[in-house]
């Protein structure tokens, strides 16, 4: 689809509006209404557009700049762009996947992830700590992991929500993928109790840590 205008874009996103999407994602503290299954399959169709993305993106609408994180290129984007988006992705599902889809894409992620670690805004910060969870899980070469998990136990028990679920995952992750340092990250979660209440549906495994570890673990036979 040549030329694409963003007019057209939004028209189509208001056509997938659904009030039942919109209640669910409200939960979630999203601001959209369109059903995730259906925004891919429109960013199948639109394929790669990087002007287009950038257009879709001004307009702050959340649908339209996830479709935008689905039509980028990744790699196209200069470091500070990233930056400057990540501080205006407020709502976590715009938050999530500009991470996940496009800055872990990116020649400039480990200079973000040091640098949104140590942001004073604990929603940027947990962006650190998600490009941090990665690098333990793919790329722990060069990680302090146990000062990872120094400042885990000093902070994740006071830190605010989003930021202290980023942390909690980079726990399980260590915990999960580093036999020695397995136990320590287990007594870390036990102590701090973090997530132990969570309500987790039948079939799924509980983000408290000690929980989640035991169980990955035992699924990779360990």
């Amino acid at each position: 689809m040549a030329e694409t205008t963003v007019e057209e874009v939004l028209a189509e996103l208001a056509g997938l509006e659904d009030p039942k999407a919109r209640a669910v994602n409200e939960r979630h503290g999203d601001d959209h209404g369109v059903n995730l299954g259906k925004l891919r399959a429109l960013a199948k169709r639109l394929k790669t557009q990087h002007d287009l993305a950038g257009r879709l993106w001004a307009t702050g609408d959340s649908a339209a700049r996830l479709l935008a994180i689905l039509v980028c290129r990744p790699k196209a984007y200069g470091r500070d762009e990233l930056d400057a988006m990540l501080r205006e992705a407020r709502t976590p599902k715009v938050h999530d996947w500009l991470v996940s889809y496009v800055v872990k894409k990116s020649p400039h992620a480990e200079e973000l992830r040091v640098a949104w670690t140590a942001d004073p805004d604990p929603v940027v910060a947990s962006a650190g700590w998600a490009l941090t969870t990665e690098r333990v899980a793919k790329r722990p070469e060069g990680l302090d992991l146990a000062g990872l998990l120094d400042v885990i136990e000093a902070e994740m028990k006071g830190a605010p929500d989003r930021l202290q679920w980023a942390m909690n995952h980079c726990l399980a992750q260590i915990g999960i993928d580093h036999a020695e340092h397995r136990a320590r990250a287990i007594a870390i979660g036990e102590r701090l109790e973090v997530l132990k209440d969570y309500p987790t549906p039948p079939g799924c495994t509980s983000p408290f840590a000690p929980v989640w570890i035991d169980e990955m673990v035992r699924r990779q036979g360990g």
